[in-house]
């Protein structure tokens, strides 16, 4: 009989060291979901505050994480933005500025324009991905939505559904693009697979919500179809919701695995849309701007018994997402990567030390995909409250509307005080514009001429 208990008591210690070890072990390489917004305003959030927009499943995700409700992508455009995602770099360094080759220099379909959209994305050749990194480190990857540079294999991802350039519509996703909108069933496939075989594994999910078309269900149409309200903006609100529902469901398949515990969740935007409401487009100052409409985007880190929750007060950039996953999935960090690894401060609830953040803009259409500043339109710094936006003179071809470009000389905001920026106070701050463009300068110095330099 005692020989028995003995065994029992042998058979629980093996079983609880192996149930430890299985922690530990997923503690040291946790799955990492990054879920990516396509075109979505900073305030577009029952959690930032929207008064209509209802968004239950990010905000339970807001209540679970660490929330920067003052996040920013260094550069609002899509292509550009989700480049920097797989890199951890700058547009200006990854040269992937815009979303075309200017077809000014090179008629579209013609062999010179697919030759230079070739170019383009033999540019990611340069860098060690994070699915590549992650790959070396043991991780299975997912793509879904929307991936520019080619295949979802040339990104480094072990399994996706982006066939991409040249196939047929693989200019920003093909396959990829139904993700959301038609389901999530080749995600849920691939954790079950993932899960399967014990791997850790990373998500990328970037579904072309609530981008347009704007074609929500319409149910959700209807119920933000009111009076007083254009049939537009109502649509864009029901493109969010519906993106949040997709985002509820994927969520419930880590919870349903019973992993979430094990795994980091990473949100962000690719860059900010503000409905129009006379049109199916965008509104000034946002989407492709440097202003808060377009790179302002809440970000959120959420991985329970690791990073505590709470909102922060921190300014912080999409630039840290690279650095910050690859600590958590204890693989290496590429040197060089100009963002923050927070992931010690997200788990300590320490301030982030940084003094200020820097972005660039640059036109959709490249006009020398050789020569990043001959699309370049803007850089801008960010330090405390105050936020400096310096204009240059380059080439838009289409577009112009978005950038009239009429204040041509340097445009200085305080945030604190006035988030939508309609007051430029340079001339009463001439000590900080300095300053901040002298930062803009040492940060990344340009031969470009720039429209003007002072606020005089």
């Amino acid at each position: 009989m005692k020989s028995t208990h003995y065994f029992l008591a042998f058979l629980f210690a093996c079983t609880t060291a192996l149930s430890c070890f299985h922690a530990n072990a997923a503690n040291d390489q946790p799955n990492i979901v990054l879920i990516i917004s396509d075109d979505q305003a900073w305030n577009d959030y029952g959690f930032m505050g929207h008064d209509d927009i209802q968004t239950p499943n990010l905000d339970r995700l807001a209540k679970q994480s660490a929330v920067f409700p003052h996040g920013y992508v260094p550069t609002a455009l899509c292509r550009p933005s989700l480049a920097t995602l797989l890199t951890g770099h700058y547009a200006s360094t990854h040269g992937i500025t815009g979303n075309d080759p200017s077809p000014k220099y090179a008629e579209r379909n013609s062999k010179l324009y697919k030759d230079r959209c070739a170019t383009l994305i033999s540019y990611l050749d340069r860098f060690k991905t994070v699915p590549k990194i992650l790959g070396d480190a043991g991780y299975l990857s997912h793509q879904s939505g929307k991936l520019w540079e080619g295949s979802f294999k040339n990104a480094g991802f072990t399994h996706g559904m982006t066939r991409g350039f040249p196939e047929p519509g693989g200019r920003h996703g093909d396959d990829g693009l139904k993700i959301g909108r038609e389901g999530i069933g080749p995600i849920k496939n691939f954790v079950d697979m993932a899960t399967a075989q014990q791997k850790p594994f990373f998500l990328w999910y970037a579904p072309f919500l609530p981008h347009t078309p704007h074609n929500p269900p319409q149910r959700l149409f209807e119920k933000y179809n009111q009076a007083g309200r254009s049939a537009n903006v109502a649509r864009y609100y029901a493109m969010c919701e519906w993106f949040d529902e997709t985002c509820g469901q994927l969520l419930n398949v880590i919870d349903d695995k019973g992993i979430a515990n094990d795994t980091l969740v990473v949100y962000v935007t690719d860059n900010g849309w503000i409905q129009n409401p006379k049109s199916r487009g965008y509104a000034p100052r946002s989407k492709q701007t440097p202003y808060e409409g377009g790179i302002r985007t809440p970000i959120m880190y959420r991985w329970p018994g690791k990073i505590k929750t709470g909102e922060r007060t921190e300014v912080v950039s999409s630039l840290d997402i690279v650095p910050t996953m690859l600590a958590a999935a204890n693989a290496p960090i590429p040197a060089g990567l100009p963002g923050l690894n927070i992931l010690p401060d997200l788990e300590e609830g320490s301030a982030i030390q940084r003094e200020r953040i820097f972005g660039e803009s640059f036109a959709h259409d490249i006009a020398d995909i050789e020569t990043p500043e001959k699309s370049l339109l803007f850089r801008w710094c960010i330090e405390g409250k105050w936020k400096l936006l310096l204009t240059y003179d380059g080439e838009v071809n289409r577009y112009k509307s978005t950038h009239p470009r009429e204040e041509k000389r340097p445009q200085l905001f305080n945030l604190a005080d006035d988030p939508w920026e309609t007051k430029n106070l340079a001339k009463d701050h001439p000590d900080i514009v300095r300053k901040l463009a002298d930062a803009i300068a040492d940060w990344y110095p340009t031969n470009e001429r720039q429209v003007r330099t002072t606020f005089e």
